[in-house]
C-alpha cells in the first residue's frame, strides 16, 4: 500500500474530538501517512476558472485557469496516489466544514476521479470517516434526521458513481456534554461514545492493515 492520506478539517486543533479519535487510528497505523490539514492550509473554493480549466485545452488556459488546474492536479494526484484514506470531518451547523467541501469540489472531476462509464480509479480502497458532533442525532434523539454530514459523505465517498471508496464511519457524539450543564445527564452516554469511537478507530486501522473489507470490519 502506497500511503494513508489523512485529510483533517476541524478548526479546533488539538481540542478537536474528531482529531483526537483520528490519533487513535494513526497510533495503530503502521505505514506512511500524508497529512493535509485543511484548517491550517485551506484549499481554494471551486470557482469559474477551476471549472473552465477542466474542459479548456491546457495550451489555451488563462493565467487564472492555469493556476486553478495546478491546484486540482496536486490534490487529485495526492488522492489517487493513496492506498487508504482517513477523513476527520466534524459536524458544523448540521453539515460539514466548508474547507472539506472545498476539497471535495476540487478533487471530484469526471474522467479523473470518477468515470460515468465504469468504476472510479479508487474504487474499493478503504476509507475511514470520523465525524464528531456536539449532540446526538441517532434514532432516539430529538434531532434525528438532521445529520447532513455522514449521509452526504457516505454517498459522495462511497457510491461507485462518485469516488467508490469502501467507507467505514466512526461517530463520537454528545461532545458538548462535558461543557454544557443542560447536557450533564448525558455525560455517561458521551463517555461511552468516546470509548467506543477510539476502540473502533484502532480496530479499523488493524482491519485495513490485514486487508479486510471495511464493510465487514466496521
Amino acid at each position: 500500500m502506497s500511503y494513508l492520506l489523512h485529510i483533517d478539517s476541524s478548526s479546533l486543533g488539538e481540542a478537536s474530538v474528531s482529531r483526537q479519535v483520528a490519533q487513535s487510528f494513526r497510533r495503530a497505523w503502521r505505514g506512511r501517512v500524508v497529512h493535509r490539514d485543511l484548517a491550517a492550509a485551506p484549499v481554494p473554493h471551486l470557482d469559474a476558472a477551476g471549472i473552465a480549466a477542466r474542459t479548456v485545452e491546457p495550451a489555451r488556459h488563462t493565467p487564472e485557469q492555469a493556476e486553478a488546474a495546478k491546484v486540482q492536479d496536486e490534490l487529485i494526484e495526492e488522492f489517487l496516489g493513496a492506498g487508504a484514506y482517513l477523513f476527520t470531518v466534524p459536524m458544523y451547523n448540521l453539515t460539514m466544514p466548508s474547507v472539506f467541501k472545498a476539497w471535495l469540489d476540487q478533487v471530484i472531476v469526471d474522467g479523473r476521479t470518477f468515470d460515468r462509464s465504469g468504476p472510479p480509479p479508487a474504487a474499493g480502497r478503504p476509507a475511514v470517516l470520523i465525524s464528531a458532533r456536539g449532540g446526538g442525532y441517532g434514532p432516539d434523539a430529538p434531532y434525528y434526521g438532521f445529520d447532513f454530514v455522514v449521509p452526504a459523505l457516505e454517498a459522495v465517498l462511497g457510491r461507485e458513481e462518485l469516488l467508490g471508496l469502501d467507507v467505514a464511519t466512526v461517530i463520537p457524539e454528545l461532545t458538548m456534554a462535558p461543557h454544557t450543564p443542560a447536557l450533564a445527564a448525558l455525560l455517561p452516554k458521551h463517555e461511552a461514545s468516546m470509548a467506543a469511537a477510539h476502540e473502533q478507530a484502532r480496530h479499523l486501522a488493524a482491519a485495513i492493515a490485514a486487508g479486510e473489507p471495511l464493510s465487514s470490519a466496521a
